[in-house]
């Protein structure tokens, strides 16, 4: 896989770019509005992480600014009905962290707002994806103004939702750990959660 791309920008359209690399290959590159309003001029640096899909009709390379928009179009890709260009479209239209909120909070209207997404596939979104979300930021349903957890914290959602917590139990667990004990290790962070929501149940 061809995590990320940098190198100069060679030249730009509304949806791709061309850059080259310091071995003197040049990637052409499809990028979504949000990477498209903030490009250096031509012969600017430019990086990118970068998510390479392979179909019978050739390999195409996406690139984002964040790596989480990155696992954000992976996830889309993973939808029923949604290939490359509906999830760039979803990201163009409404950027990472609102389409991640709009997904958690069933928010229908919001999401039909983009073209090609009628209200059928809106819903297949907000199912398939409401409690997949975690680790690619925004926030959670009763976490207004709260980030989603990083790093520990983000291992330790993804361990109780491997042993069959809801995301967003799982979340709202750790976020309550973090901040009434502060920063914890991996470990620790999933003990005392594990606590909290035995707890609940």
């Amino acid at each position: 896989m061809i995590a990320r791309v940098s190198g100069t920008l060679l030249a730009s359209d509304i949806d791709r770019v061309e850059v080259m690399t310091a071995g003197g290959v040049a990637y052409l590159v499809h990028i979504p509005l949000s990477v498209a309003e903030t490009l250096p001029r031509p012969g600017g640096a430019i990086e990118l992480h970068t998510a390479l899909v392979v179909r019978d009709d050739g390999w195409t390379l996406y690139g984002f600014a964040a790596a989480g928009d990155r696992a954000l179009f992976q996830r889309l890709l993973g939808t029923t009905g949604v290939g490359p260009a509906l999830a760039m479209n979803l990201l163009s239209a409404l950027g990472g962290d609102r389409l991640v909120r709009a997904i958690r909070d069933k928010d229908l209207a919001v999401l039909t707002r983009v073209p090609r997404v009628g209200k059928k596939l809106a819903e297949r979104l907000v199912l398939e994806l409401q409690d997949k979300l975690v680790a690619v930021g925004g926030t959670m349903p009763g976490t207004v103004g709260k980030p989603a957890p990083s790093g520990p914290g983000a291992d330790a959602v993804r361990a109780l939702m491997a042993l069959g917590y809801q995301a967003t139990d799982a979340e709202k667990a750790v976020l309550g750990v973090l901040e009434d004990d502060g920063p914890a290790d991996t470990a620790e962070l999933i003990r005392k959660a594990l606590a909290r929501v035995s707890k609940r149940g």
